[in-house]
C-alpha cells in the first residue's frame, strides 16, 4: 500500500487495518492458511507512526472487538518487495476464484461499508 498522509492519515490506516480488513488475533495464519508468510504485521517508519499502532492495538483491546488479544507484529520497515505479476491486482483480475469468494469479498465489502469516506474509488 502506497500513502500520501496528505491525502489519508497513518490513524486512519491503522484503524481500517484493526478493525475492518483482517483477524488481527490469529498468529501465523488467516483463516485456514498457515504459515508465517501469514502474520498480522504492520510495518512503521518513525517513533510517531509505533506509537500511532501501539495505541490503536491498545484501543482495539480495549473495546473487546474481538475475543482475543491482537498478535499483529509492529515492526521497523527495513525493506519491500514486490509480489510476482500475477499477484498484483489478484482480487480484481479474479473474482471468480472461490478464495476470492469465500474469504476475500467480504472483507473488502466490509471495508468499503465501514470507511467508504476513505476509499478511492473503484476502477
Amino acid at each position: 500500500i502506497y500513502y500520501d498522509p496528505k491525502v489519508i492519515s497513518y490513524q486512519t490506516l491503522a484503524d481500517i487495518f484493526f478493525t475492518a480488513s483482517h483477524d488481527p488475533t490469529q498468529l501465523n495464519r488467516q483463516g485456514n492458511d498457515t504459515g508465517p508468510e501469514y502474520r498480522s504485521a504492520v510495518f512503521y517508519r518513525t517513533p510517531e507512526e509505533k506509537k500511532i499502532v501501539e495505541q490503536t492495538i491498545a484501543k482495539v483491546n480495549a473495546s473487546k472487538q474481538y475475543d482475543a488479544k491482537i498478535v499483529t507484529q509492529v515492526v521497523p520497515f527495513q525493506q519491500f518487495w514486490d509480489a510476482e505479476d500475477y499477484h498484483q491486482g489478484y482480487y480484481r483480475l479474479h473474482p471468480e476464484n472461490p478464495y476470492i469468494e469465500a474469504v476475500s469479498a467480504r472483507k473488502v465489502e466490509h471495508v468499503r461499508k465501514a470507511f467508504p469516506q476513505d476509499l478511492k474509488p473503484v476502477l
